[in-house]
């Protein structure tokens, strides 16, 4: 631009001289002047171009100067990338070369350490088969223990049944004493006028024995009851017809002395049956007491009381025992359930 307005003042200085200086003919004149208006207006024209290319010139050189300053700023940036860059590849660089000794140290370690490896991979192995075996048994152990477990929760349910019968027999038991005891008052009581003549009552392992001498009940030899015997067992029937929980058992017994009768009484077998079945019979005659609960037995010699071989002893020995029992048919039940 700044060339082409150097040439437009050169061609002007031209003309002035030339038309100051020079005398030409009219028609040169007009060429001239003509060629003079033609060099204004392409002047004109031309520093209209130069204005449109001076205000284009200036928004350039502005928009030269926006990206000079963004160039700046990028190469501030690309200074502190690279700067970046370098750092990140120096300790790239450092860790790479840290990897690679380590790796180094490791292959070491993997060739020197290859046996032991081998090693304990076998005893690895070796205590996993232990493991297993273990396990085996540990699962073995515990189904056993549980099968034990149940066995001892049986026991246990079975103990607890057991305990409670106990308590169960224990209170029968207690109860049995009672009605023992009480029994044995009462028959003390109603007997009164014959204990210790010819009659004791004793109570022994739960039951109660009335022992009746033969001097009480019957004549030497005869099973025949006398008055007396007979007003003792009336009373002793009247007791028992009050208890009728009471088991009654009649036994009679004889001495040692051979019995040499006639009949159908032979020997102490048959007259110790036949006194145990008179006073059953007398008892009996009180309706109050239940045939079924009375059982006569004879045990002739041989059950004595005294084994001596006197009379005193063979006194002793002639009896008639009536035992009483408690019924215990609860109790019984209980001990069958066991």
């Amino acid at each position: 631009m700044k060339s082409i307005l150097t040439n437009y003042r050169y061609i002007l200085i031209l003309l002035v001289i030339f038309g100051a200086f020079s005398c030409v003919p009219a028609r040169q004149y007009q060429d001239e002047k003509a060629a003079r208006e033609k060099a204004e207006a392409e002047l004109a024209d031309m520093k209209t171009k130069y204005d449109e290319l001076s205000a284009t010139n200036t928004e350039m050189e502005e928009t030269m100067l926006q990206m000079e300053k963004e160039i700046m700023v990028l190469e501030n940036d690309t200074t502190m990338t690279g700067i970046s860059l370098r750092k990140m590849i120096f300790q790239y660089d450092k860790l790479n070369s840290l990897y690679e000794e380590l790796n180094r140290k490791h292959q070491e370690l993997l060739a020197l350490n290859m046996s032991e490896t081998e090693k304990i991979s076998t005893e690895l192995q070796l205590t996993q088969e232990k493991l297993n075996q273990k396990e085996a048994e540990l699962l073995k152990l515990e189904n056993e223990l549980n099968l034990r477990k149940q066995n001892l929760d049986q026991l246990q349910a079975d103990l607890l049944a057991q305990e409670k019968r106990i308590i169960e027999l224990e209170a029968m038991l207690h109860a049995k004493d009672s009605v023992v005891k009480a029994l044995k008052d009462k028959l003390t009581l109603a007997l009164e006028g014959f204990e210790n003549n010819g009659l004791t009552i004793v109570e022994k392992n739960g039951k109660i024995y009335v022992s009746m001498d033969e001097s009480l009940l019957f004549a030497s030899g005869s099973w025949t009851v006398n008055a007396k015997g007979k007003d003792a067992l009336n009373k002793l029937a009247t007791v028992l017809a009050e208890n009728p929980d009471i088991n009654i058992m009649v036994e009679g017994h004889t001495d040692n002395v051979p019995y040499k009768g006639s009949g159908q009484v032979k020997d102490n077998w048959d007259l110790s049956v036949m006194r145990a079945t008179s006073v059953t019979k007398i008892i009996l005659n009180n309706t109050k007491v239940d045939p079924s609960r009375i059982t006569a037995a004879g045990r002739s010699e041989y059950v004595p009381l005294d084994p001596s071989n006197n009379s005193e002893a063979r006194s002793k020995n002639r009896r008639t025992e009536i035992i009483l029992t408690p019924k215990l048919d609860e109790l019984l039940q209980i001990l069958e359930s066991n």
